[in-house]
């Protein structure tokens, strides 16, 4: 009779241990998960808050650009996605003032250059590109290195601006035969960057009315 109540005793203090072990472990387990969806969702806030927050920067101080900052706005660029993974572009940085000053003398467009430390052209390489009405899909995928480039220098505390110089012929001659591009590579766009001299102003251009859900006219 003892043995038995005994045994009866060991079992309920065992399960009480057991059940204790496993409330620890899936407290721990659960705190662990906790923990990997806050941080996985701080680093995804900081991309966001890159994405909603940049704006076009265009008046900038006399802080220079490391080469290092460079670097990195390159890769970010190089990052973007192409069509079949073609790749067609080519980066021209200009550091060079006097380069700088004429770019901002002779484009109206392009007049905060005169400001900037430096200047990243973004340009078209159409031997990489591909072949019949597929090649002006290069627009596109330097479109698309563009704005990384723009995303990371806005997260690393540059501004930059989007200043276009392809599709207008007067532009691609005069930037083409100042920074000596050769024939089949097309200037698509110069990118003034350096630090802001002011505080960016952030616009909010979501719009409800541009949204359509599976077929145009329809909000839902």
């Amino acid at each position: 009779m003892k043995t038995t109540y005994f045994i009866i005793v060991l079992l309920a203090v065992a399960l009480v241990v057991l059940a204790v072990k496993v409330a620890t472990i899936s407290t721990v387990e659960k705190a662990a998960e906790e923990a990997d969806s806050a941080a996985f969702e701080l680093s995804h806030a900081g991309t966001i808050e890159s994405i909603l927050t940049r704006s076009s920067v265009r008046d900038y101080t006399d802080r220079d650009v490391t080469p290092q900052q460079v670097d990195t706005l390159l890769r970010a660029a190089m990052a973007a996605p192409t069509a079949r993974n073609c790749q067609p572009w080519k980066f021209i940085v200009v550091r060079d003032r006097a380069l700088l000053d004429s770019i901002a003398a002779n484009c109206k467009t392009i007049t905060m250059a005169a400001k900037a430390p430096l200047a990243i052209v973004v340009c078209g390489d159409l031997s990489k590109a591909l072949e019949g009405e597929s090649q002006a899909f290069w627009i596109q995928d330097c479109s698309a290195a563009t704005e990384n480039l723009l995303l990371a220098a806005h997260a690393m505390g540059l501004g930059a601006v989007w200043c276009g110089i392809y599709p207008k012929r007067d532009r691609i001659d005069f930037l083409s035969s100042l920074l000596e591009i050769p024939e089949g590579i097309v200037p698509l766009n110069v990118i003034p960057v350096g630090y802001p001299a002011v505080e960016p102003n952030i616009k909010d251009k979501f719009d409800f009315h541009a949204i359509h859900y599976n077929k145009y006219g329809r909000s839902k």
